[in-house]
């Protein structure tokens, strides 16, 4: 994997049509797109799945800690109820109405948990979104009770390490922490989900409390072959069983919109993925062997492996990559995190003032040529997969009474490109697929030069998305 290859730009959506809604199909699909930093809602029309309105709001990260990341859960759906509607409100100049839209699905940040009182609907504390580590400690005392300690002691179940990066142990730490997440469920009414769940749960009222495949393979508590909760999981956590969600295909009708604060109100929801595994399904990977990664704050790229899930020795995990009806075959892919992509760029602009903003950064880095042997770990909240320390730190190291901020900036796409082609490397072994093409997506997938150095890294060709409205990480 070392012969550089060429970028290349085209599609990996449908071509867009360019038809006149009057005389197109007046039928309508809406997508509410939950992400770590922002909410949107976008419809589409069919059968040429053109974007035809949009609306997005950007979200608030709350850090009470170093390494505590928190969302408050209504101000969420304060969001998504916006967009809605404020997407919505442009369709009587296109020549649609709320009328034309026959379905929607919900597509979500995934391991990040929020806990809520059945009775009122409201939230016992603020969401813990995916990158919080501050569950370090559940994760040694779970560790230290097995007889061989090993953080992939439950990987045949579940397909995952034991690490703080999944749901279990934030649900942990809830129960331990939090007094009135304890008395809640002692009386009974404790419910606990993903973010997808919250969504759904409030748009129907409490009449949905649901997760769908992709989204629960990313709990450590799922069995990843009978795609059930596993009893054992749930002891090992003391988890109770009653406080999750019934777990459904990606694909069905769930459900109407029953709640009176959106303007959708009796559009089924019929559609649930993690917002990788849309990615993925997105990419049109449908074939064992396709990947791609997502470039965002953090980097995720999958491979579809087919209906087979294949535990990995090489630090990646296993997933559900999509379901697509209560009565089709699971479809699993192999997938390596990465923690920091992005982020790095934005904490080169936020905390050390490297940068004046962080789509500034192609611009800097293209002012040398080399990183100047300045080589950037961006380990700030540990390293995810292949090597799933959570000890470890970030670095810069190499630096010279010649290195300047392009250096640096440049050495930090370049971290993104290495860890990608450390899990590309991974994949490879684990698979036994010959990957020869790479699929991207996301906002920082935008950046020319991280894109080349990504296809001379892993000596692969690059296959960009033209459609990506994200200007956010």
């Amino acid at each position: 994997m070392t012969e550089g290859k060429r970028l290349l730009n085209g599609p990996k959506s449908r071509i867009i049509s360019s038809q006149n809604p009057s005389t197109a199909s007046k039928s309508l699909v809406g997508v509410i797109d939950e992400g770590t930093s922002s909410v949107q809602f976008s419809l589409y029309s069919v059968p040429f799945f053109k974007e035809v309105a949009n609306y997005q709001i950007d979200l608030k990260l709350i850090t009470p800690q170093d390494g505590w990341y928190e969302q408050n859960p209504l101000e969420l759906m304060d969001a998504v109820y916006e967009c809605c509607e404020k997407a919505c409100a442009q369709l009587p100049a296109l020549g649609y109405s709320v009328a034309d839209i026959s379905c929607i699905g919900v597509t979500n940040q995934r391991e990040t948990t929020v806990v809520w009182d059945s009775r009122t609907g409201q939230p016992l504390y603020n969401a813990l979104v995916w990158k919080d580590i501050r569950s370090e400690t559940c994760v040694d005392r779970v560790l230290s009770k097995l007889d061989n300690q090993d953080k992939n002691h439950f990987k045949h179940i579940s397909g995952l390490p034991v690490s703080p990066y999944f749901t279990a142990l934030k649900l942990r730490w809830l129960f331990d922490n939090v007094a009135e997440v304890r008395k809640v469920h002692r009386e009974g009414y404790c419910k606990a989900g993903t973010i997808d769940t919250w969504i759904v749960w409030n748009l129907t009222k409490g009449a949905l409390h649901i997760t769908d495949v992709t989204n629960a393979s990313r709990t450590l508590l799922l069995d990843i072959e009978t795609l059930h909760w596993h009893p054992q999981l749930l002891r090992t956590f003391k988890i109770d069983k009653n406080i999750l969600p019934e777990i459904r295909s990606s694909s069905e009708i769930y459900g109407p919109i029953t709640s009176d604060r959106c303007v959708l109100t009796g559009v089924p929801i019929s559609g649930i993925l993690g917002n990788q595994h849309a990615s993925l399904l997105g990419q049109m990977c449908v074939k064992p062997g396709q990947a791609k990664n997502t470039y965002r704050s953090g980097c995720f790229l999958l491979c579809n492996i087919g209906e087979r899930p294949v535990i990995s020795a090489h630090g990646l995990i296993t997933t559900v990559a999509y379901k697509l009806g209560p009565n089709k075959p699971a479809i699993y892919a192999l997938e390596g995190s990465v923690a920091v992509g992005g982020h790095a760029l934005r904490w080169l602009e936020n905390r050390v003032r490297v940068l004046k903003d962080f789509t500034q950064a192609e611009h800097c880095a293209e002012e040398v040529t080399t990183t100047g042997d300045v080589y950037f770990v961006p380990a700030f909240t540990g390293l995810y997969a292949p090597y799933w320390r959570k000890d470890a730190r970030g670095l810069i190291i190499g630096l010279t009474q010649y290195s300047t901020k392009h250096h640096i900036v440049r050495a930090a796409l370049e971290a993104i490109c290495f860890q990608t082609r450390d899990i590309l490397e991974c994949m490879h072994q684990e698979s036994g697929f010959h990957l020869n093409k790479l699929h991207a997506d996301g906002s920082i997938s935008m950046n020319n030069l991280l894109m080349q150095l990504q296809a001379d890294t892993a000596g692969l060709a690059g296959f960009r998305s033209s459609f990506n409205h994200h200007t956010t990480l």
